[in-house]
C-alpha cells in the first residue's frame, strides 16, 4: 500500500473529497480534466473578493499596489516552479490560449511544418491545423511514440515541433529531454504541452533548451480561468500581440502605440487576478507536500490502475504497455458497449464515481483505436487505492448486467 494513510491525510485538505450525492460520497476520478481545490487555495481566492479587489498595474494606491504585488508574486512563484526569469512567465487563460498565442503569433503559412503527437489533445492540435501544414508521429500500439517515426519525420525540417509531455489519454510521459535535443537539432522552435506533466512532476526548462511550455494551473490545485505559457525572452519578443488594449502599451497616440516590455505586452485587458492569488496558494501547496511524494504517489496509483484493467477481459485499454513511464490516468473501451455515456451515468448515479467518457478532446487518437468512445479514469494526490478499487469493482457489478 502507498501510505495510504497520508493520502487520506491530504485528503482532508480537499472540501470537494466530502460531498455526497444521495447520501454515498463521491469518488473523484476525473482530475485529468481538472483538478479538487485544497481549502488553502479557496481561501486566497476569497481573500482577493473579500477585500479591496481593485485592478493591478493602473494608477497609483495603497490597495492597488498590494494587489499588483500579490499579482506578480504568482508570476514569480510560477517561474520558481518552473526554474525560469520571472519576465519568461505569461499569464493567459489556459493552456488553449497559450498555445493560440504561440501559432498565431509565430505568423506561420500553410507552407510551415509543425510536428505534434498522433494523441496530442485539440488544444495542441487545432492551433496548428488551422495555421501550418501539420505532420503526425505515430504512437506505438502498446504504448509510447513512435520515435523512429519521429525521427524520420524530422529530417522535413519543421518550423515547428509541438511535445506532448504526457498524454491525457494515456498518462504515458514522452521523452522530453531526448525528443528536445532532437528537435533543436534540425532547427525547430520546441514547445511543450506540460498541462498533464506540471501538475505531477518537476519541470525545469532551465535543463531543457525548450522555447515554450504552457501548462493549465486548475489541473494542478488552482482555479479555473488562469494559464500558463513559459517562453525564453527572445522567443517571447518574437511574438506579435493576439490581443490589444488596455495595460500592454506603455504610449498612445492616434498615430502610433509602443508596446510595453515583456511579459505584460501579451496580457491585454484585465486579468484574473483572483486566480492569481489562487494560483500562488496552488504552488504553495505542492511546494509543501513536495514533488518526489506527488510523484511517487502518481506512478504508483497508474501502475495500479493498469494492473487492475488488465485483470478484465470485458475491456480494452488503450496502450497498455506495463513497461512504459506512465501517471495515473487510464483510458479503456468496452468491446461490448460502443457508447459509454450510459456506463458513466451509472457509475455517477449509482455507485457516486466520477469520471469521463468520450473523446477525451483527441478524436482522431481515440477513433484511431476504439472506433469510439473511451472511458477514462485519472487521480491525483487526494486519491486513495479503495477508491481505485471501488471503481473496478462498480464496474464489474455493470458487467454482469449491462455488457
Amino acid at each position: 500500500m502507498f501510505k495510504e494513510e497520508l493520502t487520506i491525510k491530504i485528503a482532508n485538505d480537499f472540501p470537494g473529497t466530502k460531498t455526497e450525492i444521495d447520501g454515498r460520497r463521491v469518488v473523484y476520478l476525473d482530475s485529468a480534466a481538472t483538478s479538487l481545490k485544497p481549502q488553502a487555495m479557496i481561501d486566497a481566492t476569497t481573500e482577493y473578493y473579500s477585500g479591496i479587489s481593485s485592478n493591478v498595474h493602473r494608477g497609483k494606491s495603497y490597495s492597488l499596489e498590494l494587489v499588483s504585488n500579490r499579482y506578480e508574486e504568482a508570476r514569480y512563484k510560477t517561474a520558481e516552479l518552473l526554474s525560469c526569469a520571472g519576465n519568461e512567465i505569461v499569464f493567459l487563460r489556459n493552456t488553449t490560449e497559450a498555445v493560440n498565442l504561440v501559432a498565431a503569433g509565430l505568423s506561420l503559412t500553410k507552407e510551415d511544418k509543425v510536428l505534434i503527437c498522433a494523441d496530442s489533445h485539440h488544444s495542441n492540435l487545432l492551433p496548428w491545423m488551422a495555421r501550418s501544414s501539420v505532420d503526425t508521429v505515430r504512437v506505438l500500439p502498446a504504448g509510447g511514440l513512435d520515435l523512429e517515426h519521429y525521427y524520420e519525420l524530422l529530417k522535413l525540417k519543421p518550423k515547428v515541433v509541438a511535445i506532448t509531455h504526457c498524454s491525457n489519454v494515456t498518462g504515458i510521459y514522452n521523452p522530453l529531454e531526448e525528443m528536445t535535443k532532437a528537435a533543436k537539432e534540425v532547427g525547430a522552435i520546441v514547445l511543450v504541452d506540460a498541462a498533464q506533466s506540471v501538475p505531477h512532476r518537476k519541470v525545469s526548462v532551465s535543463k531543457l533548451d525548450i522555447d515554450f511550455l504552457t501548462f493549465s494551473p486548475h489541473k494542478m490545485l488552482g482555479p479555473t480561468g488562469i494559464g500558463v505559457l513559459y517562453g525564453k525572452k527572445d522567443m517571447l519578443e518574437q511574438l506579435t500581440p493576439v490581443n490589444y488594449g488596455g495595460g500592454m502599451v506603455d504610449w498612445v497616440d492616434l498615430e502610433e502605440f509602443r508596446l510595453r516590455k515583456l511579459p505584460h505586452r501579451l496580457e491585454a485587458g484585465t486579468p484574473h487576478i483572483a486566480g492569481a492569488y489562487g494560483l500562488t496558494a496552488a504552488i504553495d501547496y505542492i511546494n509543501e507536500i513536495g514533488y518526489n511524494t506527488i510523484s511517487a504517489h502518481d506512478t504508483y496509483m497508474g501502475k495500479k490502475m493498469l494492473n487492475m484493467a488488465l485483470e478484465r477481459d470485458y475491456i480494452q485499454v488503450v496502450q497498455p504497455d506495463s513497461d512504459c513511464d506512465r501517471g495515473a490516468v487510464l483510458s479503456f473501451s468496452i468491446p461490448s458497449q460502443p457508447k459509454l455515456d450510459d456506463i458513466a451515468r451509472v457509475l455517477s448515479d449509482t455507485y457516486g464515481i466520477m469520471c469521463r467518457n468520450g473523446h477525451l478532446c483527441a478524436q482522431p487518437y481515440i477513433e484511431s483505436v476504439a472506433g469510439s468512445q473511451v472511458l477514462r479514469i485519472s487521480t491525483y494526490l487526494y486519491n486513495t487505492e479503495s477508491e481505485i478499487e471501488h471503481f473496478f469493482s462498480a464496474l464489474d457489478d455493470l458487467n454482469t448486467f449491462m455488457f
